[in-house]
């Protein structure tokens, strides 16, 4: 496919910025259900996104509209900081599964040591059908499924304890990264080979 070309595949993007005075921007743009709301405000080449459809009106719904609340949602861009300074900017597409991937990405890079695109390549693991603030309630504890790359005697050692396995094996999440340094600045990027995207220095 040529560049700029949309196959009508791809309705997310996570996108993170930094530059020589030390600002950094996470960011997730996503059009969500039917790509979008169909409308495209004039002159400026983009659909609006109807995210907002996981917000809820009825004010007894836990995930209900209402001033100075987060609701529930799955726009999750993050951000690291140590002693209130700015260290890591990174993402991590993907739905629910935003915040299981954060955390793998961040076990890595912390707990492991490894460095912002060895982070994002190791395979991860997904679990599916926990109980949601929309309403939805978890069923016999879910399903765990994992990525390739994760050897059958892990699988298996999961099932021994319990867990439910899901059949097959497919990537999960797309993640891009951005590490600061100090003293003096620099910058180590990181881009996950599942998806489109690369790590770009200047």
């Amino acid at each position: 496919m040529s560049p700029g070309a949309w196959d009508g595949s791809k309705d997310t993007i996570y996108l993170t910025a930094a530059d020589r005075d030390g600002n950094m921007v996470s960011l997730i743009q996503s059009l969500y259900y039917g790509w979008g709301s169909h409308m495209a405000p004039p002159s400026v080449g983009f659909p609006i996104q109807n995210r907002g459809e996981l917000f809820a009106l009825d004010p007894k719904h836990r995930n209900r509209l209402e001033p100075h609340k987060r609701p529930f949602h799955t726009i999750i861009p993050a951000f690291v900081t140590k002693g209130g300074n700015p260290v890591f900017s990174f993402g991590v597409m993907g739905g629910d599964f935003q915040p299981q991937g954060h955390a793998q990405v961040l076990m890595n890079l912390l707990d492991f040591g490894m460095s912002v695109q060895q982070a994002g390549e190791q395979p991860r693991v997904r679990h599916s059908g926990s109980s949601e603030p929309t309403g939805s309630r978890m069923e016999q504890g879910g399903v765990v499924s994992f990525e390739r790359h994760i050897p059958d005697s892990v699988i298996q050692q999961m099932a021994d304890m319990g867990h439910t396995i899901q059949g097959g094996k497919s990537d999960h999440g797309g993640y891009q990264g951005i590490w600061r340094a100090d003293d003096p600045l620099r910058w180590f990027g990181g881009s996950d080979p599942r998806k489109d995207g690369c790590a770009i220095g200047y």
